[in-house]
């Protein structure tokens, strides 16, 4: 798991943020399920991430990452129900 982390490290953080920043755009505009689906994928690929990155991060990075994935998988769960 350090080569996954190592990797993501190397990547640009502009670029990856405004990727996200498009998909997850994307995802809350598609009507329905489409949408939804994407976002749930977008909770799945953070959250695991977070776990990752748990025992290096700051109590107060944890709450806010865990209340934006909070938000998020509300988000996603509204548009397929």
């Amino acid at each position: 798991m350090s080569d996954l982390l190592h990797n993501l490290a190397r990547l640009d953080r502009t670029k990856v943020f405004l990727v996200v920043l498009v998909v997850g755009l994307v995802a809350l505009f598609l009507p329905g399920i489409l949408g939804g689906l994407i976002l749930l994928a977008i909770v799945v690929l953070m959250a695991s991430l977070l776990r990752l990155t748990w025992s290096i991060a700051s109590p107060g990075a944890r709450t806010m990452r865990l209340l934006i994935l909070g938000v998020l998988a509300g988000l996603a769960l509204a548009k397929i129900f």
